[in-house]
Formats: C-alpha cells, sequence, structure tokens
C-alpha cells in the first residue's frame, strides 16, 4: 500500500498556482501544430512545447518562430539604443533622415516617437500596398513591396490626422522607422538591429530572415491547422514583423527587461518601460515605446502580440514579480482566438502566485 508521505515528487498533486501545471494546461489550451510556453520567474526557466502535428527531431523548442508585429519592441529598443548614444533623437523628423533638405509637407512633422508609438496619423498600410497583396492576402502578402517603395509611399502621405493627436496602429508606420534608423546611421536595418540589440543581448537563435536549413524554422499553417504555408517574406516591412527566433531567445530579451542593469542596454531598456501615452475609453490603455502595458494588483504588465500568415506569439513580462512569458504556436488563429488569452491568463496567474511590487 503506498501511502501519502511515500510518493514519488511526480506523484505528489500539484498546487493550482504550480506553474509547471499552468504551463501544461495552456499548451494543452492551443490547438496548433507546434505549441511552446516558455516561462522565466526570477531567472529559473520552464518550457512546455506539444501540439496536434509531428514533433520535428529537434524539438519544437529550439524552432525558430515568426513574432510578426511581437518584432516592434525590437524596433522600440533599437530606437531608444540609439536615442541614448546620441546617433538619433526621439523627436528627430523621419522626412528629414530619409531625404534630406527637401520638403514633404504632408509627413514633415512625423518624428521617430510618432513612428513607434503608432501616432504618426499614418494608416495600417500605405494605399498602394492592397492592389498587389490581395490575390495572395492570406500566404504571402507583403514580399511584392520592397524598401524603396514603403519610403516613397512615406515622402508622399498626407496624414489622416496631426501627428502625435491620436492614436492608430500602423504597420506602415513602424516599417518607416526601420528605414530612417538605417540611413540615421548609414548601416542595414538588419546589421543595425544585430550589432545593437540582439549581439549585446546574446541573441545568437534570433533571425530576421529565414535559415532555409531544414528542422531550424517553424512551419506555419493555414486556421485549419494543416494546410502548411510558406515562411514570411516581409520585404520593405522588415522593422514592423521580421523577426524570429526561439522560445529561449524569446526569453533573454524579456529577462532583460527584468534587469537591464546586467546588460550594456541598461538605459535603452529602462527607458522602454516608462510610460507614454494613454488611449481607449476611459484613457485606460497605457502604451510605452514598444510596449502594451496594464495595470495589475501585482504591479504593471508589458506586452506585445504578433501574427504573421501562419503563425503567433506573445511576449509579455511582469517585473513586480519577475516573470516572463514566451510563447509562440504554428497555427494562425482569426476566429475564437485561444492563444492571445491563454498566454496572458498565463502570464496574471503565474505573476500571481509570485511576490507583489
Amino acid at each position: 500500500m503506498t501511502t501519502t508521505a511515500s510518493r514519488t515528487e511526480a506523484e505528489r498533486p500539484r498546487r493550482a498556482d504550480d506553474p509547471d501545471l499552468l504551463l501544461e494546461r495552456a499548451v494543452a489550451a492551443v490547438e496548433a501544430p507546434d505549441v511552446v510556453f516558455a516561462l522565466s520567474v526570477d531567472g529559473t526557466r520552464r518550457v512546455r512545447h506539444g501540439g496536434t502535428g509531428p514533433a520535428p527531431p529537434g524539438g519544437r523548442d529550439r524552432l525558430r518562430y515568426e513574432l510578426g508585429s511581437a518584432s516592434k519592441p525590437f524596433a522600440g529598443l533599437l530606437l531608444a539604443r540609439l536615442v541614448g548614444t546620441g546617433r538619433v533623437g526621439y523627436h528627430d523628423g523621419a522626412a528629414e533622415l530619409l531625404d534630406p533638405g527637401r520638403r514633404h509637407g504632408g509627413v514633415e512633422r512625423v518624428t521617430l516617437t510618432h513612428l513607434i508609438t503608432h501616432t504618426s496619423g499614418l494608416p495600417a498600410l500605405p494605399a498602394d500596398f492592397y492592389p498587389q497583396a490581395l490575390p495572395r492576402w492570406t500566404t504571402d502578402p507583403f514580399s511584392g513591396y520592397p524598401a524603396h517603395r514603403v519610403v516613397a509611399a512615406f515622402l508622399r502621405a498626407r496624414p489622416r490626422h496631426r501627428p502625435g493627436t491620436r492614436w492608430h496602429y500602423s504597420n506602415f508606420g513602424a516599417s518607416v522607422l526601420g528605414h530612417t534608423l538605417a540611413a540615421a546611421t548609414g548601416t542595414a536595418w538588419e546589421e543595425l538591429l544585430t550589432a545593437e540589440v540582439l549581439a549585446p543581448l546574446g541573441l545568437r537563435d534570433t533571425a530576421l530572415r529565414p535559415s532555409g536549413a531544414a528542422g531550424t524554422d517553424a512551419v506555419g499553417h493555414r486556421r485549419d491547422g494543416t494546410t502548411q504555408l510558406p515562411p514570411l517574406d516581409v520585404a520593405g516591412f522588415a522593422a514592423a514583423g521580421a523577426v524570429r527566433a526561439t522560445p529561449y531567445d524569446m526569453l533573454g530579451f524579456l529577462e532583460a527587461h527584468l534587469r537591464p542593469d546586467t546588460t550594456a542596454l541598461g538605459p535603452a531598456l529602462r527607458a522602454v518601460r516608462q510610460p507614454l501615452l494613454r488611449r481607449g475609453w476611459g484613457r485606460r490603455e497605457v502604451h510605452t515605446l514598444t510596449w502594451f502595458q496594464h495595470s495589475t494588483e501585482h504591479g504593471p504588465v508589458y506586452f506585445h502580440c504578433g501574427a504573421t500568415s501562419g503563425q503567433q506569439a506573445f511576449l509579455g513580462f511582469c517585473p513586480g514579480t519577475g516573470a516572463a512569458l514566451a510563447a509562440a504556436c504554428t497555427r494562425r488563429f482569426r476566429k475564437s482566438d485561444a492563444f492571445v488569452p491563454t498566454a496572458y491568463g498565463l502570464l496574471l496567474d503565474v505573476a500571481g502566485s509570485g511576490p507583489t511590487a
């Protein structure tokens, strides 16, 4: 007869707030070919993965996942880094940096901060983007719109409202930021982000384009969860959505935000946590330079979601409890999205079980 006292650790009942149990339930809640949830609490990491498809030989946790719009915190951190080292200023005009000495009446007041905080007055995408993208909207909409077209569309744009007065989410604006920083530094975007953010943080398994090597990059799927899709090609929209990373590198990025003084990017990491604007009903939605920020009983929670044609990602952290969560899956949920609520809820649950701010 087995008594309670003699049970093995695996057989003992687990508390409802046990992190391992919470991770396992989160993985089970997301029906996708590949699902990974990676948690860090005070530097202790836990990773759980599963899925409806066959597991790759190297493990789902070793694949690079497309972050989509969760790439924008990388772009914002780069901006803060360049401002901190004096190479650009938050209020520098983007048009002047891209095309010095010429007048661009519509966008002359658009600053670098406006671009990354979605307050530039620009639409979500350029007007002439849609004709070339619609025939392949669900598979590869961006590849036919290169960098020079993004820049040209910006320089002739007419913002829908005065920059800095209204919030409207814009992949267009974030992409222009990338081209502007590249122009201001004379350095290609990929090289600039790698040198100033990825390398200092030790993110060796993070990249801005597919590797082409089998078993390295996660394969996205349509919402049916079975039809495979080609790797994302963002063309001229790299700053808005090109980053792909392993769950471990995603955690490394978030852990740097929790412990900024342990890295060379400390001032920039602190800068991107500062609230900049409010929006929404009752102005309750708070935004920093790069993150959505929600107030909770455990202190502020910072997060950003991302989606490509066939993958989704979530990045979030709670400084007051030392908790960070990175999650990814290889299916694009379009209705009754289980992924984002599951990831966000898990972060709050873990934050609630730890010390408060």
